[in-house]
């Protein structure tokens, strides 16, 4: 492995036309390794051309050789990028809202108290209702299916349910 460690005006020139001549191809390639993220292409090409820097000598001079090289590295650039990314857990990046957030532990504690009270003033029909709903994920025709009832009427059920939470939380909270 050569590696070329070169600071003439001869590898500024080359490198600065191979830049020019390939970058955006070599963007819209590098794209497909990503979810089309402007700076993760960025990044991608950076890394391409840093590692076509370093073996400036063995990038062929004919025009086509020179593209077919600088895709291959590119690709396994892009390679690179998406078995490092499997590797490694998501990140989530922090927007302003989440960073910034006050701390409403007190507010959570009360809306929470509000919530249990208002759940518990429910009728047993009420609360199992809901629990089949929103808790364990069945649908509207599984619960009226199981409850005999048409559809319609754990619609409206739900409804006077949810209305009667609703009102519950909002005069605790208020």
């Amino acid at each position: 492995m050569t590696v070329s460690t070169r600071t003439d005006t001869g590898a500024d020139t080359r490198i600065g036309e191979l830049l020019a001549e390939h970058s955006l191809p070599l963007s819209h390639y590098l794209a497909s390794f990503t979810n089309s993220s402007p700076h993760s292409v960025d990044d991608l090409l950076q890394e391409t051309m840093l590692r076509i820097w370093r073996r400036l000598d063995d990038v062929p001079v004919d025009p086509e050789g020179a593209r077919r090289w600088l895709f291959t590295v590119a690709r396994n650039v892009g390679i690179d990028s998406v078995r490092r990314a499997r590797a490694r857990p998501v990140c989530v990046e922090l927007t302003e809202s989440v960073s910034s957030a006050t701390d409403d532990t007190g507010e959570t504690a009360v809306a929470l108290n509000a919530l249990r009270a208002a759940i518990g003033a429910l009728s047993d029909t009420q609360r199992a209702l809901l629990v089949d709903l929103h808790l364990e994920g069945r649908t509207v025709a599984e619960v009226a299916h199981r409850l005999r009832v048409p559809e319609g009427t754990v619609k409206s059920r739900a409804f006077y349910a949810l209305q009667t939470v609703r009102r519950a939380v909002g005069a605790k909270a208020a």
